[in-house]
């Protein structure tokens, strides 16, 4: 099998290289972590049977990237499948099965998360994304985007920032690991209040928790666990400082989270966000009994229990 090494989000310091594509020089890396079960195999004509692509073997619900530069062109439902099409000049790169993040338009660059893994592909192993690459309608193989043929190394600007966004997660306290449902933990510490009804720490009465609370020192950062954009900060006299952000489609659901008790922010109001970036630090304001996260998530609309989202 051939293992691909990719530009991913966990850990970043894997080289990419650049095709040559019409004088245009394009970073690219590999969509998600795995390995190749199902080479390219094209048809000899178009109308006959054959494999326009290759098939990655990961885990359901991993994190799929863009693998170049482009403008999301598609992002829908073909044949009761989720697919993902993005345009690169002269190029189109397919991914599917794949719940979006992004929407049609969309700018997207090199190794930003587009979607997460679906179930429903057929191939070797359980599951699997499908990687298309076409120029027109002449379907191509995607593995060339990563080696063999005309390319170079990344460029050093590519590595410098490579190599600070693998800085920035260092620094984070992200322990690497991401749930099935494709979320990090929002931040390091012990779990000391589940959701649902409790006896409340301050009032001394059973109310119900809407949360999850997750204990550490002030001052701990405060991690997106999806890419997203910010919709809320605010002041309340009982969450304390209180981030909202809409992370839009994750796992094939519409899905919030709410920071809480905060002694700050580092985002506003109407910021796009990274998954694993810092987005403010753990405090104790407002109704609170010590340093701690509140951490609530809506599933649709819905609040819901955060615990079985987590890794």
């Amino acid at each position: 099998m051939k293992h691909i090494l990719v530009l991913a989000l966990v850990f970043l310091l894997s080289l990419g290289v650049v095709p040559e594509a019409h004088g245009a020089s394009l970073e690219a890396v590999a969509p998600v972590v795995g390995d190749v079960v199902r080479d390219f195999d094209p048809p000899a004509q178009p109308w006959l049977a054959g494999h326009r692509g290759v098939d990655l073997s990961t885990r359901y619900g991993a994190q799929v990237l863009s693998a170049m530069d482009g403008v999301v062109s598609f992002a829908g439902m073909v044949a009761g499948r989720p697919v993902i099409s993005i345009r690169h000049g002269d190029l189109t790169t397919t991914y599917e099965p794949v719940w979006a993040v992004v929407r049609a338009g969309d700018p997207v660059s090199v190794g930003q998360i587009i979607g997460n893994l679906s179930d429903g592909h057929e191939c070797p192993q359980p599951t699997c994304l499908h990687w298309g690459l076409k120029r027109g309608e002449t379907y191509l193989d995607p593995l060339s985007l990563l080696g063999g043929g005309n390319v170079r190394l990344i460029t050093a600007e590519g590595v410098e920032a490579v190599r600070r966004r693998a800085a920035e997660l260092r620094m984070s306290g992200w322990d690497g690991r991401i749930s099935s449902s494709g979320l990090i933990n929002p931040t390091s510490g012990t779990i000391t209040s589940l959701y649902g009804l409790r006896l409340h720490p301050v009032y001394g009465v059973w109310r119900f928790h809407d949360g999850l609370d997750i204990a550490t020192g002030c001052g701990t950062p405060l991690l997106a666990v999806a890419a997203g954009r910010v919709t809320e900060s605010y002041y309340n006299s009982g969450y304390g400082y209180r981030l909202v952000i809409d992370h839009g489609r994750v796992s094939g659901r519409d899905l919030k989270t709410s920071y809480n008790h905060a002694q700050g922010y580092s985002v506003r109001v109407g910021d796009q966000v990274r998954q694993g970036q810092v987005v403010g630090t753990v405090g104790t304001t407002g109704t609170s009994t010590g340093c701690h996260l509140h951490f609530q998530t809506w599933i649709g609309g819905e609040l819901v229990n955060p615990k079985p989202l987590l890794p």
